[in-house]
């Protein structure tokens, strides 16, 4: 079959809705029936890539253009079109959630066959194949993590750190690894790249040569070394590199301006001197320098493959007009050698809201107004689980904790732990299997109508429930695990009606083996950083101030346009929703002397005007973010007991230092949880949704009489006062039941 030739729908069908977004495909496609099919609903860009099967490919995909749908509808293409043999083809990414999403859509596209993984997983693979071959014995223990070694050998060294010193320099001998740099060439390449190190780098590169020296007594391995390694076998054993090179004959590579020295020198000795290779980048989205990461083989591409194909993605499907006008914005004050190769998106969505730029008093109160946003767009419709609160650092999360969990708004934080290797996916996995053998001899389906029920009752006996539990610790997260998985079941029923259960652990074994999750309900808490490669209805960037966005370590020109491409990545995460926020002091009554993020300027009104910027959308609005309806402290906020400034959010709930004694009413607090997890069963939510401990306890040491006094407790706000309030002044008043009504 020519690879030119046209699809079967008319050309023009991308300009009529044919483009999908990836994110809103349906979860159980069918597979196209001929290669052709494959091209259906690609934009001609897209369309181009899929086609370009020779030679060396460049493609500059900017955020939200569908760059992973290109990329996986040209190797399907391919395969399906008899022109790329799947075993030959290794497409490489950063992350097991990439790698795991890129094997699933192949899989739906009919090329199952396709290696899709990560530098790390494809070099252990080889590794662990030739090291026999090449070196002889056992391939040494791969050490899950070094930092209890790197413990060590400051220990030898006679150097001493503290726990963040120690990730710290852990992260630096991560660093000088992937940059290819030995131990008594630190300090020199710390000062070469003007990179602050954490502590004398002739420390550090003490510590590095004796942790090297450790793992060598020791008889392992980190996983920088699985990456030098292959490439030492593969630049000393020709044999083994022809046999490489033999079994894959096209490469492609996601994210390519994420590769470092060492990843780049690994993929020049699988290619050879072959130029069968497909990159995929946006120098805009370079964020992880500090990695080791660097955008110049992306931007260098054409001038060491002066005859590639350089395709530009930049139809923009994921956010509306409004979102992509800010986001081109922000870029367009961009310095430096990434911002010349910038992308400028041109939105294909429907036009929706504007931006809205939201100044809090204080960071209490900015959490608090976001949370009340969150519940204003879930009561409107936004599923919890496509709104998103991004900040620069993970230590900003518990503040955006509590506020949602006040407000009765279910979230989960973004770990790094893969759904399928969760402990209680694996025995709910092994579970469902044991009754799918059973069949009609488990007595546990014996009541189970349909294939939901099935397997809301075999999990059960995990730990799920219909109502979630109380709190938001390692029982929720199981919970929610586990939630995931009847949900799943629930779609899977529905797309395919009279499917067994047999068929749904089926399922469950190919996305295992793609890692492939599902989505798991709640608003997501995520660092900026953690949030690259995901999307949301609504996205809440808080927190941006001057030493937070930019970082206030961020001193050199190129760290703060890093900052700055790291706001873009967030921007970019919205689909519709995008609220920017910033509180002009940190604690109730501070001193105001904050300002807005640099990158905000010509951006929000009143700050400058950019003029015209990318593909129409307003510059959005600012708000003044009204805080919680109370009266604010004047001052700072002191503990009742000994009279200290109060700074964490726990300490200012209860008006008092944590560690100062309590006066709480111990009956009353008991009162007030059994009152609370009858609420609790009544509404079909989390007891912590009511109010969480905290809050209870505040209750029970101050004993409100009145409204007044009862609101001016954290964590009580409007809603909760009008709908709880009445009840708890009456438990607090030693009512019997605390109803607040006469008694029929």
């Amino acid at each position: 079959m020519p690879v030119d030739s046209p699809p079967h729908r008319p050309r023009p069908t991308w300009q009529h809705g044919g483009v999908t977004a990836a994110t809103h495909s349906t979860l159980f496609p069918q597979v196209p029936e001929t290669a052709d099919a494959v091209l259906d609903g690609l934009d001609p860009e897209q369309r181009e890539v899929a086609l370009a099967l020779n030679g060396p490919v460049c493609v500059l995909a900017g955020a939200g253009t569908g760059k992973t749908r290109a990329i996986t509808h040209r190797i399907a293409y391919g395969v399906r079109a008899g022109i790329l043999q799947p075993s030959s083809v290794l497409a490489v990414t950063f992350t097991n959630r990439a790698a795991g999403e890129m094997r699933g859509r192949l899989r739906q596209l009919g090329a199952g066959g396709v290696q899709a993984r990560t530098f790390h997983s494809a070099a252990l693979r080889q590794l662990q194949f030739f090291w026999p071959k090449a070196v002889g014995g056992d391939l040494p223990r791969l050490l899950e993590r070094k930092i209890q070694l790197v413990a060590d050998a400051a220990a030898r060294c006679r150097i001493r750190l503290d726990r963040n010193e120690l990730r710290d320099v852990t992260s630096e001998i991560e660093w000088a690894k992937v940059t290819q740099t030995v131990p008594a060439d630190y300090p020199a390449a710390v000062a070469k790249s003007v990179r602050e190190a954490p502590r004398d780098p002739a420390e550090i590169g003490q510590i590095y040569a004796m942790y090297e020296q450790l793992k060598r007594d020791r008889s392992v391995i980190d996983f920088e070394d699985v990456l030098l390694l292959t490439v030492g076998i593969l630049q000393d054993r020709y044999d083994i590199a022809d046999q490489i090179r033999r079994q894959y004959q096209h490469f492609v590579v996601d994210e390519y301006q994420d590769v470092s020295p060492l990843q780049q020198r690994l993929l020049d000795l699988w290619l050879g001197d072959r130029d069968n290779l497909c990159v995929v980048g946006d120098a805009s989205q370079t964020i992880y320098s500090f990695t080791g990461a660097t955008p110049d083989h992306l931007l260098n591409f054409r001038t060491r493959h002066p005859a590639a194909t350089v395709v530009k993605l930049v139809r923009d499907y994921r956010s509306t007009p409004q979102v992509v006008h800010l986001a081109n914005g922000l870029l367009s004050q961009a310095r430096g050698r990434a911002a010349e190769h910038r992308l400028e998106l041109i939105s294909q969505r429907d036009p929706g809201p504007e931006p809205v730029y939201t100044e809090y008093a204080d960071e209490p109160a900015e959490a608090e107004g976001t949370a009340r946003r969150i519940r204003d767009l879930i009561a409107a419709g936004v599923p919890a689980g496509e709104i998103a609160v991004l900040y620069r650092i993970n230590a900003q999360s518990e503040v955006y904790e509590q506020a949602l969990a006040d407000a009765g708004v279910p979230y989960q934080l973004r770990g790094a732990e893969r759904f399928f290797e969760r402990q209680e996916v694996r025995e709910a996995g092994i579970a469902l299997r044991g009754a799918a053998r059973a069949g009609g001899n488990d007595s546990l389906l014996d009541d189970a109508e349909d294939l939901p029920a099935q397997v809301r009752a075999v999990l059960s006996t995990k730990g799920w429930t219909s109502t979630p539990p109380a709190g938001s610790g390692a029982v929720r997260d199981r919970w929610e695990s586990l939630a995931a998985l009847v949900r799943l079941a629930e779609d899977f029923a529905r797309a395919k009606p009279g499917a067994t259960l047999s068929d749904l652990v089926a399922e469950l074994d190919e996305r295992a083996a793609a890692q492939h999750a599902p989505t798991v309900q709640g608003v997501t808490l995520a660092s900026l950083h953690a949030a690259k490669g995901l999307e949301w209805d609504a996205v809440f960037l808080v927190g941006l101030t001057e030493g937070m966005m930019p970082i206030t370590y961020a001193k050199t020109d190129e760290q703060v346009e890093e900052e700055r491409r790291l706001l873009y990545v967030g921007v970019t995460r919205a689909r519709v929703h995008l609220t920017l926020s910033w509180a002009l002091s940190r604690s109730p009554g501070g001193r105001a002397n904050r300002r807005p993020s640099r990158f905000l300027k010509g951006l929000r009104p009143g700050s400058g005007s950019l003029g015209t910027v990318g593909s129409g959308g307003g510059a959005g609005f600012v708000e003044r973010g009204s805080g919680p309806v109370r009266r604010k402290p004047r001052g700072p906020v002191l503990c009742r007991v000994c009279g200290a400034t109060l700074t964490e959010a726990g300490a200012m709930k209860l008006m008092r230092c944590e560690d100062c004694p309590s006066d709480m009413d111990e009956g009353l607090y008991e009162r007030l949880r059994d009152w609370r997890s009858e609420q609790a069963r009544e509404l079909g939510q989390p007891a912590y949704c009511v109010f969480t401990d905290k809050t209870l306890m505040a209750i029970a040491e101050r004993v409100p009489t009145t409204d007044g006094e009862l609101s001016s407790i954290a964590g009580v706000g409007v809603r909760k006062l009008d709908r709880f309030g009445a009840e708890v002044l009456a438990i607090c008043a030693g009512e019997e039941g605390g109803t607040g009504e006469d008694e029929v």
